[in-house]
């Protein structure tokens, strides 16, 4: 891939044709003076060692100079160069729930937000492993399937939202048999679900979807979102906060016996998210216990700078251009490499011999 760090010094090249302009002007109006000076013939016997070829060669190497200028101011760039790393890490999925009670603002900025940023930070301690991302409420879905690219995995992040999924509801027990069902076929290497949740099930078979899970190799940890005591669901379309059919405030609490039974059968941690930093610092702790193994990596080489390359072709041409003179060579008068010599140097020659 070609690019210009700078390109805004191309807009110089629109000098070119303007120069060009002015040079042609330039010999217009020279050929009119000696056009008043006596006949072309003439003048061109007068100055035998002046050469028009010459001087258009000189002011053609002058502008692919400035050209060559331009472009190096520009920084012509060339990449990127993809390469395979291979690194010991591990795979983790992460289940996010998106339903409407992860808007509530128990902890702060709202419970969706607070994981969301705990993820985000989580994806920037996983630098050698492999991470997927599965969003869920009522359905479950693979938002970014298992990759390296952490750059897309925090780009899918800052979009996911409640309205990602029609369906309300917290279906744990599909989250993660979909977050089973998305690790890649690799057997060596330790491999992880980390479900964020406020652990409002609506649906059953949660734990035993968590046992078959642990069953074949996956651990599960959890984090509960929010507090016991709850807060209030903000509604955005009214304002305020959502009612139950009687007209009641809904009051949504963070299940932490359910969040505590699904990570002990998955043999997995609970950790309780908050304000602070704690349960990232836990996860990060058990991620770094679990079985590593070589996975590869794609990586990008910065673009590769080309101005120095560009330099010295401008410098060649500035000293081709000031060694090459206006008129011809002296020396070089009599030679007829490449013309048909004059009929009087013919009858010339053959008299002598």
């Amino acid at each position: 891939m070609f690019r210009f760090a700078n390109p805004e010094y191309l807009y110089l090249l629109l000098f070119i044709p303007l120069g060009t302009i002015l040079y042609f002007y330039a010999r217009y109006r020279q050929r009119k003076k000696m056009a008043r000076l006596g006949e072309a013939a003439l003048i061109k016997d007068l100055m035998p060692e002046y050469s028009p070829l010459r001087k258009n060669l000189k002011i053609c190497l002058l502008f692919l100079a400035y050209i060559g200028a331009v472009l190096m101011c520009a920084r012509p760039q060339f990449g990127i160069k993809e390469e395979t790393v291979k690194k010991q890490g591990v795979e983790i999925i992460v289940a996010l729930d998106i339903s409407r009670s992860m808007l509530a603002e128990d902890v702060s900025p709202s419970r969706l937000d607070r994981a969301k940023m705990l993820v985000s930070k989580l994806i920037d301690s996983f630098e050698n492993d492999r991470v997927g991302l599965i969003v869920f409420a009522g359905d479950a879905f693979v938002q970014l399937p298992i990759t390296n690219d952490f750059v897309s995995a925090k780009m899918f992040l800052q979009s996911i939202s409640p309205d990602l999924i029609s369906r309300q509801g917290t279906n744990l027990h599909e989250a993660i048999n979909l977050a089973a069902g998305s690790f890649t076929s690799q057997e060596d290497i330790g491999k992880s679900i980390i479900l964020i949740t406020d652990g409002e099930n609506h649906e059953a078979g949660a734990l035993e979807a968590a046992e078959e899970a642990a069953g074949q190799g996956y651990v599960i940890h959890v984090l509960g979102v929010g507090l016991p005591e709850g807060a209030p669901i903000p509604d955005s379309r009214t304002g305020g906060y959502y009612k139950d059919r009687s007209g009641q405030t809904v009051i949504t609490r963070m299940n932490e016996q359910m969040c505590r039974e699904i990570s002990k059968a998955g043999q997995g941690i609970f950790v309780r998210v908050d304000n602070s930093d704690q349960a990232g610092r836990a996860i990060t702790a058990e991620v770094e216990k679990m079985q590593k193994a070589e996975t590869k990596h794609k990586s990008y080489k910065e673009y590769d700078e080309q101005f120095i390359a560009v330099a010295w072709i401008v410098l060649f041409l500035l000293v081709l251009e000031a060694l090459l003179l206006e008129k011809r060579n002296p020396r070089l008068k009599g030679l007829t490499l490449f013309r048909k010599p004059a009929p009087q140097d013919a009858a010339q020659k053959g008299g002598k011999e």
